[in-house]
């Protein structure tokens, strides 16, 4: 089997000069490079040429966690906890989405990357869970606790991919969103929810491997349903070569 190469979106921030830098937790790349993927870096700022041409050298691409998803694209208004918003990178997400889907791709979604999958599907999004739906518990822990607190649990649907590749029907998650699904986009399939009932897990049915996660299966890898996860898109990513 030929080592897929997997494109991984990034995110904008600036370095202590303050200039402006494309970052990515180098945890999905060591999670990426364990399954057996080359993991490579799509900057922001790009052209939707050279988007389009980078897509052409991909097998797969995973959808990383980040900032909140600008409201106005899933038809909502601006909500004071909406954070970290970049509308280059809600761009590049939604327009890489499609792309991607219309070559049979395979991809993968985690925590934001579910979120933009969401969206870019015709689904929308809580701006807040807290705020906006009632008995909701905490799902946001990025402050005080280590990115591998195991914060709630998940139940996944039996009949998905999710609980074929993870051999579960519950299992432990962290937690580091505080956005999620509300509207579900027309053609997904929920496969793993919270004990409040916050969707936590989505895939597209009849597709060679797409499907996403809200919580962060990268800083779990000492978990081997959650190594599991990565080496079943590693290979769907490596069989579209092998075809």
């Amino acid at each position: 089997m030929s080592q897929p190469v997997i494109g991984v979106t990034t995110y904008r921030n600036q370095n202590p000069l303050g200039f402006s830098q494309c970052s990515l937790a180098e945890a999905y790349i060591q999670a990426l490079a364990s399954a057996g993927a080359i993991p490579v870096l799509i900057p922001l700022g790009l052209t939707q040429s050279a988007l389009d041409a980078i897509v052409t050298r991909l097998d797969g691409i995973l959808f990383s966690g980040g900032g909140d998803v600008e409201p106005e694209r899933y038809g909502s208004l601006p909500h004071i906890k909406v954070d970290g918003v970049d509308t280059d990178r809600d761009w590049i997400e939604l327009h890489l989405l499609k792309n991607v889907i219309n070559n049979k791709m395979p991809f993968l979604g985690i925590c934001r990357g579910l979120q933009v999958i969401n969206v870019a599907l015709g689904g929308s999004l809580y701006e807040d869970l807290f705020d906006q739906r009632p008995n909701t518990i905490r799902h946001q822990f990025v402050t005080g606790m280590p990115r591998d607190f195991l914060a709630h649990t998940v139940q996944i649907e039996p009949e998905s991919r999710l609980a074929s590749i993870l051999q579960l029907s519950e299992t432990k998650v962290n937690s580091l969103h505080h956005q999620g699904i509300h509207r579900v986009a027309p053609g997904l399939k929920i496969t793993a929810t919270a004990p409040d009932g916050v969707v936590e897990g989505i895939e597209l049915p009849n597709y060679p491997f797409g499907l996403a996660v809200q919580w962060h299966p990268e800083w779990l890898q000492t978990n081997p349903a959650m190594q599991a996860l990565f080496r079943a898109f590693v290979n769907a990513s490596a069989n579209g070569i092998d075809a």
